[in-house]
């Protein structure tokens, strides 16, 4: 079938209902529930994209198999130029969040393809897993599933014993049973980011977390199962989206992707939904084998360079409405957002520039830039949450709602909030975006997710400094030390 439509996807999340749990209830349609519908919707426009007359055509491309016209995130990349064209597709998807859905359905799709791209990986394993990763992505594609993840076991004690690296497993999902139509698995998983509005879920190893050499084949595997597979239930945080009006919470009430604990109660995954299982070694070197995290940090800094452009935008916004552009230390701030923007373009542009031919023909953007822009942005968006607080000042404090402008006290917001280059409603109104970017609980998440989503920060440094070749530089000042 051709990309769908977003009547299409809501109208599959609807018939699906999955076991999604909020607040000790269960929710049978989170299409219509006020926490989670509008979060829904926001990825149903995205979808909507795919036929939009004027980027529609940068949205897809014709399925190798079907010759209909398909997400364009599931291009297997043969050259630089396609690189570039599902990066442009990405930064639509991103730009209609502001940045601000870290988890839209492209991340996944690249990551299924580099997996399936390289599926001579998992025939290591066993002959015919090669074959099911392959299926399993053309399913996927031909369908235009969103899908969800879930990488991190709990933990009972993070034991100062183990490496940065290194996952414990004394609480962990497992197999516990190995039947003629498939694996039973086991116990709970974190974090299943869009979890409640997804189609379904693939699980597998995370970058940042290993298995223990001595961690046994049980907690080895790579599997994907639809969300309303029997036995598995969604356990969703607080929602964000309080109800309220985009003009109060612009932020929050239209991109709500929701966080979930993902409980596997004997949960039965057939055989053929089964990529890797019971080799420890391969389940930790299948992201780095197969670049999955090389494409998956390709369509993340393409994100994370829209949310650096929304925040400059904001800021510019801000200070302009407030007449204090003209101040040092407000130039100062809004540089240090430019500084963030450019270096975030300037690595993902090089990744893509540098990309080669890997061993599976794909087209891979090398992975060092992208590391780099991913640990960078651990420390640059809280500072830039922070700047605009610093921007904003007293004006996030004292806000008025939606209700308030049409209220007894309008008379007054007009006469004493305007200022020289906004009205009272204009500079009300930016002011709840800024809010809601730097000062809410959803920018309290945002600022969260942006810290440990792809692995905290003394993770990822472990992983560049393990990975990054420094011996040439070595080599080069030994010499030096050793001329005459």
């Amino acid at each position: 079938m051709p990309a769908r439509s977003g009547a299409d996807y809501l109208e599959r999340l609807r018939e699906a209902s999955p076991e999604i749990y909020m607040e000790g209830q269960r929710i049978k349609d989170v299409t219509a529930h006020p926490a989670l519908g509008n979060g829904a919707r926001t990825l149903a426009a995205l979808y909507d994209l795919q036929s939009d007359p004027e980027v529609g055509p940068e949205m897809t491309y014709a399925s190798p198999s079907s010759g209909d016209q398909v997400g364009l995130s599931f291009i297997i990349p043969r050259s630089h130029a396609d690189l570039e064209r599902r990066r442009t597709m990405m930064t639509h998807w991103a730009r209609v969040s502001c940045g601000m859905m870290g988890r839209t359905p492209d991340f996944l799709n690249v990551a299924v393809m580099s997996m399936a791209a390289a599926s001579d990986y998992c025939g290591q394993n066993r002959p015919e897993f090669k074959q099911n990763i392959e299926n399993y992505y053309e399913y996927i594609r031909e369908q235009d599933l969103v899908l969800t993840h879930t990488l991190v076991n709990l933990q009972r004690s993070r034991s100062p014993l183990t490496t940065a690296l290194e996952d414990r497993t004394d609480v962990a999902l497992s197999v516990v049973k190995e039947t003629d139509a498939g694996i039973i698995v086991n116990g709970a998983r974190v974090l299943a980011t869009l979890g409640p509005l997804s189609d379904e879920i693939i699980v597998y190893p995370a970058r940042t977390h290993r298995l223990p050499g001595d961690a046994g084949e049980r907690y080895a595997f790579g599997f994907a199962l639809p969300c309303n597979t029997p036995g598995m239930k969604f356990l969703c945080r607080e929602s964000f989206d309080l109800g309220r009006s985009h003009f109060d919470h612009p932020l929050a009430s239209r991109f709500e992707e929701m966080d979930a604990i993902v409980f596997f109660n004997n949960v039965l995954v057939p055989w053929e939904r089964v990529f890797l299982l019971g080799d420890v070694e391969l389940a930790n070197g299948w992201a780095e084998a197969t670049n999955r995290n090389a494409h998956t940090g390709h369509q993340v800094v393409s994100k994370n360079v829209v949310k650096c452009e929304f925040i400059l935008g904001l800021a510019n916004l801000m200070t302009r409405t407030l007449g204090s552009t003209q101040l040092p230390q407000v130039q100062q701030m809004v540089a240090e957002v430019i500084e963030n923007l450019e270096v975030t373009k300037a690595c993902l542009r090089a990744a893509e520039v540098d990309a080669t031919v890997d061993r599976w023909g794909v087209m891979c953007p090398p992975y060092m830039p992208l590391l780099v822009a991913r640990s960078l942005f651990i420390r640059m968006y809280p500072r830039m949450a922070e700047i605009l607080h610093f921007l904003g000042s007293s004006s996030l404090m004292a806000l008025p709602t939606e209700a308030d402008l049409n209220g007894p006290l309008a008379p007054e917001i007009r006469q004493y909030l305007d200022t020289d280059t906004a009205t009272a409603a204009e500079r009300v109104r930016l002011f709840r975006l800024a809010w809601d970017t730097c000062c809410s609980s959803f920018a309290s998440r945002q600022v969260l997710y942006e810290r440990y989503f792809g692995g905290d920060a003394l993770r990822n440094a472990t992983v560049l400094y393990s990975q990054y070749d420094k011996e040439p530089a070595a080599e080069w000042v030994q010499r030096f030390l050793e001329q005459e």
